[in-house]
C-alpha cells in the first residue's frame, strides 16, 4: 500500500517535469529557465541545493555516531557556501549574463582554462549525485521490505530523476522543486509535531537536554593541531569548495533580477541551515522512543535509523508524508545536480571542440540532453561501486568538493576581485593546485594539513606568481 502511494508520487513528479518541457524552446530556456524565476522559486531551489539525502539521512547518522562537531562540513559548511555565494559572487556573475559558470572562465581568462575547470567542476558532481541515487535505492529497499534490493532501487531512482530532468531542464528543476519543497517543509514539521507528542519525547526541550547530557552538542575540537586543522578543513572544503559549482550558480542565475539572485541565495542558504535541525531532532527522538531498535539499526547502518523509526512507530498517513518528503528532497537535489554537470560538459567542453564553435540552439539542446543520459549512466556505475565499497552518503558528499577547492576556487575569486589575475596565473593555479592535491592524496592522505588544503595553497601561489610574472590581462 505504502509503495503504491510512493509510485503515484513518482509518476506525479515525472508529469510535472514533462509539463515543464513545454516551456523549453531553446538551450537557454533549458539551462537557465530564461532567467525569469521569481524570488519564492529561487529561495526554494537554493534551499533544495543541499537539502537531500545527506540532510535527512547522512547528517543525523553522523550526529548519532559522533557529535555536533562531526556535522561541521554539512550543514555548517554547506550553508556557509550558499550565503557567501549570495553575498560576494551572485551579483557580479549575474551581471555578466552567462549561461554556465564555465563561461566566466572563458570570458575572464581563455579557452584552455574554461575547458579544464569545467571538466573539474563536472567531475566533482559524481560523488554528490551518486549519494542521492544511493539514498533512493535505500528508500525503495526499506519501502518494499526488501523486495526491491538497493542496487535495483538505484536503477529505478536514477531512471525517474533522469526522465524528468531530461525533458524540462531548469524549468523542470524549478517547478518540481517548488512542489517538493512544500511537501518537505510541511511534511517534516508535521512529523516533528507528531513525534513531539509521544510520551517518551514530550516536546523539544527534553530531547535537547538528553542530547546535551550525552555530550552530543560538543562542537569545538580539542586544542590539538591535527584536530583543529581537521575541523577547519571540514568547514572550508564544502564552505569554499562548493562555491565554484554550476548548480549553485544556475539556481541564482535563473532569477529574474539581480536582487533575486543575491537575496534568494542568502535566504535559501539560511533556511537550509535552520531546517537541517529537524531531521536531527527526529532521529535523536527515535533513540528515546525505541532504544532497542536504534541500537540494533545503529550497529548495521546509522542512516537507516530515521526511516525504520517512521515505519515502525508512526501511523500510516505519517509514513506516506515522510517518505513523500524524503523522496522529494532526494529527487529535487538529484535533478538540479544532474543538470549542472551535463550543461557544463555540453556548453563548455563539447561545444569548444565543435568546428568553429558554431552550434545552433537546437543542436546544443540535443547534445545537452544526450549528456544527461550519459552522465546518469556514469552515476549509476559509481553508485553501485560505492555500495560495494561501503562508502557512506556523508563521505561521498564530503569528497565531492575537494577537486573544485584545489582547482577552481582561486581562479574564480581572483578573476572577480583581482584585476591583475592573468591567463598564466590561472593556468599555474590549476596545475599546481591539482598536482599538489593529487600528490598529497597518494603520499600522505592523513597528513596534519589535508591534501585539498595543500592544493588550495598551491593554487593561490600559482595564481599570484603567474599573474605578477606576466600580467597578461585578457
Amino acid at each position: 500500500m505504502l509503495i503504491g502511494f510512493v509510485v503515484l508520487y513518482l509518476v506525479l513528479s515525472i508529469g510535472i517535469g514533462l509539463y515543464a518541457a513545454t516551456r523549453v524552446h531553446s538551450a537557454s530556456d533549458y539551462i537557465t529557465a530564461g532567467r525569469s524565476l521569481p524570488m519564492i522559486v529561487v529561495i526554494a531551489m537554493v534551499f533544495a541545493t543541499w537539502f537531500g539525502a545527506e540532510t535527512v539521512l547522512g547528517i543525523p547518522a553522523t550526529f548519532l555516531d559522533e557529535n555536533l562537531g562531526g556535522t561541521i562540513s554539512d550543514p555548517f559548511g554547506a550553508s556557509l557556501a550558499l550565503i557567501l555565494f549570495g553575498l560576494f559572487f551572485a551579483r557580479p556573475l549575474y551581471r555578466m549574463k552567462l549561461i554556465t559558470l564555465g563561461d566566466f572562465f572563458r570570458q575572464r581568462y581563455n579557452r584552455p582554462v574554461e575547458v579544464v575547470i569545467s571538466a573539474a567542476i563536472a567531475l566533482s558532481y559524481l560523488g554528490w549525485i551518486s549519494a542521492q541515487v544511493v539514498a533512493l535505492g535505500l528508500v525503495f529497499n526499506v519501502l518494499s521490505d526488501g523486495l526491491i534490493t538497493q542496487p535495483e532501487g538505484i536503477l529505478i531512482g536514477a531512471a525517474v530523476v533522469m526522465l524528468y530532468t531530461l525533458f524540462g531542464g531548469m524549468w523542470s528543476v524549478a517547478l518540481t522543486t517548488l512542489v517538493q519543497m512544500t511537501v518537505i517543509v510541511a511534511g517534516l514539521l508535521w512529523i516533528a509535531y507528531l513525534v513531539g507528542g509521544m510520551p517518551e519525547v514530550n516536546g523539544i526541550a527534553p530531547v535537547v537536554e538528553h542530547a546535551a547530557a550525552a555530550g552530543k552538542f560538543e562542537f569545538w575540537p580539542p586544542l590539538e593541531w591535527a584536530a583543529i586543522v581537521t575541523f577547519i578543513a571540514g568547514l572550508l572544503t564544502m564552505g569554499l569548495g562548493s562555491i565554484p559549482q554550476q548548480d549553485v550558480f544556475q539556481r541564482a542565475n535563473a532569477g529574474k533580477s539581480e536582487r533575486i539572485a543575491v537575496w534568494g541565495t542568502v535566504i535559501g542558504g539560511s533556511l537550509y541551515f535552520l531546517f537541517a535541525a529537524v531531521p536531527i531532532y527526529l532521529t535523536y527522538s527515535a533513540t528515546l522512543v525505541d532504544p532497542a531498535m536504534t541500537t540494533a539499526v545503529l550497529a548495521d547502518d546509522a542512516q537507516l535509523v530515521l526511516p525504520t523509526f517512521v515505519k515502525t512507530h508512526l501511523p500510516f498517513y505519517a509514513q506516506i508524508i515522510f517518505y513523500g518528503a524524503l523522496l522529494s528532497v532526494i529527487m529535487s537535489t538529484a535533478s538540479g545536480t544532474l543538470l549542472a554537470p551535463s550543461v557544463t560538459i555540453s556548453e563548455n567542453i563539447i561545444k569548444e571542440f565543435m568546428p568553429h564553435h558554431r552550434m545552433s540552439q537546437k543542436k546544443l539542446l540535443w547534445i545537452t540532453r544526450s549528456v544527461v543520459v550519459a552522465f546518469t549512466g556514469l552515476v549509476v556505475v559509481y553508485s553501485l561501486w560505492s555500495l560495494e565499497s561501503e562508502t557512506s552518503i556523508h563521505q561521498m558528499v564530503e569528497n565531492a568538493y575537494k577537486v573544485t577547492l584545489a582547482c577552481a576556487f582561486v581562479p574564480l575569486v581572483a578573476g572577480l576581485y583581482w584585476k591583475r589575475a592573468s591567463n598564466l596565473g590561472a593556468g599555474l593555479s590549476i596545475v599546481l593546485g591539482f598536482g599538489a592535491w593529487i600528490a598529497m592524496e597518494f603520499i600522505a592522505p592523513e597528513a596534519a594539513l589535508p591534501p585539498q588544503f595543500v592544493g588550495l595553497i598551491a593554487s593561490a601561489i600559482g595564481m599570484i606568481a603567474g599573474s605578477l610574472l606576466i600580467g597578461d590581462k585578457p
